[in-house]
């Protein structure tokens, strides 16, 4: 999330597991950050879900929720007992791993795309990368820490 809600398009990006909106935003609304309060309603974008419920079960009862049959923008607007209105980008789940992750910090960077939409739609047109072709960082030469070379007998 980022640090000023509401001063962006995007307040940060969800990654669900699955289409199945009862299931994943139980699990959203009961591990929800204390910090924005409880989410209270929410309102979706039908594309991005297979089911379309009124009220959806968590550990603190139900939270009612809505849908504009028209809306196909990608998010989800979540409003709190804090009186803030949250609007996070849905990661479509059948995204790679690389290309989950870029969305979601796409969502909170400004200027990235015009529109969730035009976000998600960048990030599916690029190449996906090779793990195995990514810079390893974790103190290890690219040709493996036990193959170094040594250039001490080097001529």
């Amino acid at each position: 999330m980022v640090e000023q809600p509401g001063k962006q398009p995007l307040d940060g990006g969800w990654w669900p597991q699955s289409r199945d909106l009862t299931t994943e935003l139980g699990d959203l609304v009961d591990n929800f950050p204390a910090e924005h309060g409880r989410v209270v309603r929410v309102i979706f974008s039908p594309p991005d879900w297979d089911d379309q419920p009124r009220r959806v079960p968590t550990k603190r009862g139900y939270v009612k929720v809505g849908f504009d049959a028209a809306d196909d923008t990608h998010v989800m607007v979540l409003m709190t007992s804090e009186r803030e209105e949250l609007c996070v980008l849905v990661v479509p789940p059948d995204l790679s791993r690389a290309k989950g992750e870029e969305a979601l910090v796409a969502a909170t960077t400004p200027g990235y795309a015009s529109s969730p939409t035009a976000l998600l739609a960048a990030i599916r047109e690029r190449p996906e990368i090779d793990e195995g072709e990514r810079w390893n960082d974790e103190g290890e030469a690219w040709w493996g820490s036990d193959t170094a070379p040594s250039y001490r007998n080097a001529t």
